[in-house]
This record gives structure tokens, C-alpha cells and sequence, in this order.
């Protein structure tokens, strides 16, 4: 789905829905960044915008404290309840921007479709600012794709898209091209070792969990209400006149990179 700068607000008002219809990460991407830098008891990490948790359990259960970094109250106070087993789990409400922190003093900085919203510029160097030599950032990101199996369905969204949101369809399947090329943002700010990982998946959906989960897109989210139910409407008919299901196929890519 598209990104607009400044919209990262709305995510907070469907924190519910958000948490409940987002994915999560796929066991083989944990067992990467894991082997990139091994996380124990000892280990601190930060979790830049952590949202409804998707990628924060496996962190977590590494025995590692976790400090998550996020700006929306109800994404915040539904996470502390989420987690509230573990002891060294805890929320900042804040702009990553604006968090406050010791330097040299984090084995692991990661954020999950989130580190997007942060500027690049003042991101990546509070990263590497933030980190123990030898800490690790771990970039990653879901990229969800049309329904390649069922092509007269993704022409017709094409269609309702094209005339209720027109700059708003990806034309290509994310690739290695675009990991490759997030993944070397990070040596211009002195990071080393630094690598990516693909991972590809599928979810299936009911027309009426898909209109759930469009209904979790910042930019659907700031549609007119009326003309929002009208757009929606055509795609849940859409779905419901070729079989009543759509699938997406995911890509999930992971950067990887290391503080000297």
C-alpha cells in the first residue's frame, strides 16, 4: 500500500483492529536476525514503533529486556497488557525521534514496518549512536502483493482502485532489487557487515476480513467516511462475485546491519 508521510497517527486510532489483522513475521527471519546477533538475558534491544506487537514475542522470549518506542497512547497501553508477563518489558510513548537514551548502550535496535516513518537522516545515525559496538539494527517490513491466482479479481480491484484511490497501487511485486537497495542506506551512516534477507508467504481472506484489513491502511483511513463505504463496497462485491476469497502474497525483507 502506499505511504504518506504524516499519517503515521492513524494507525492508533484502529489499534484494536491493527493488532488483530496485521501479520506477524515469519520463525525463518527470527532465526536469521538471531544468528546475526545472539540476544540473551544480558542483552538489551529497543523496538522502534512496536504497534500492535506483530514482531515483539520472539524478541522477548530470548529472556533479552525490551524498551519499545511508540507514539500512540492505545498502541502503548494495549502493548504493556499484551506483554505485562514479561518483567523486562516496557513502552515509551514517544517519537523515536524525541526518545531518550544512552549512548553505546543497546545490543539490538529492530522495527517492524515501522522505521519508514522515520526520517533517514535523523533515524540511522540515532541508531548507530544508540548501539554497543557490535550492536545490531534489524530493519524488516511486510509487502503484501495482488492475488496472482486469481487474475480477473485483481483486474477488477485495479478498476474500483483506479477510480476511487488512482495513485494508490503498487504496479510491481516487491523484489531483491528494493531490499538490496534499503539494505545500503545503512552504510552511508558507517554501519558494516550488512546484508538482507526474502522471505515470501501467502494469506487468504473472506471479503469481509479483507475490507477489515484495508480498513487498517493509513491512506484508505483518511478517505471520506460515505466514499470510503462505497469503495470498500465495490471491492467486497468484487471478491464475493469470484469465489468469495482473496489472497495475498507477502514479501517480508530484512535488513541487517552492523555497528563496528
Amino acid at each position: 500500500m502506499a505511504i504518506i508521510k504524516g499519517l503515521e497517527w492513524t494507525f492508533d486510532t484502529v489499534a484494536e483492529q491493527y493488532e488483530k489483522l496485521r501479520p506477524g513475521y515469519v520463525e525463518e527471519m527470527y532465526e536469521d536476525i538471531f544468528k546475526y546477533r545472539q540476544l540473551d538475558k544480558t542483552s538489551h534491544a529497543v523496538e522502534v514503533g512496536i504497534g500492535g506487537g506483530q514482531a515483539t514475542l520472539p524478541i522477548l522470549k530470548t529472556g533479552c529486556k525490551v524498551t519499545a518506542v511508540e507514539y500512540g497512547k492505545n498502541f502503548s497501553e494495549l502493548c504493556r497488557d499484551k506483554f505485562r508477563e514479561f518483567s523486562e518489558f516496557s513502552v515509551v510513548h514517544t517519537k523515536f525521534e524525541d526518545f531518550a537514551y544512552e549512548s553505546n548502550s543497546y545490543d539490538l535496535v529492530y522495527s517492524a514496518s515501522a522505521f519508514h516513518w522515520v526520517p533517514e537522516e535523523i533515524g540511522y545515525p540515532k541508531v548507530f549512536d544508540m548501539l554497543k559496538s557490535g550492536g545490531a539494527f534489524a530493519r524488516f517490513a511486510n509487502h503484501p502483493y495482488e492475488d496472482k491466482g486469481r487474475k480477473e479479481l485483481s483486474q477488477t480491484i485495479d478498476r474500483i482502485y483506479a477510480v476511487h484511490m488512482p495513485n494508490a497501487k503498487e504496479g510491481n511485486e516487491y523484489g531483491e532489487q528494493e531490499a538490496k537497495e534499503r539494505a545500503e542506506i545503512a552504510q552511508k551512516y558507517g554501519f558494516i557487515d550488512i546484508c538482507y534477507h526474502l522471505y515470501r508467504r501467502t494469506r487468504t481472506f473472506s471479503a469481509k476480513q479483507y475490507i477489515a484489513l484495508l480498513g487498517t491502511y493509513s491512506d484508505h483511513m483518511i478517505i471520506e467516511e460515505e466514499k470510503r463505504k462505497v469503495f470498500f463496497s465495490e471491492i467486497e462485491d468484487a471478491i464475493n462475485r469470484f469465489g468469495g476469497q482473496i489472497t495475498l502474497y507477502d514479501t517480508i525483507d530484512l535488513q541487517l546491519a552492523r555497528k563496528p
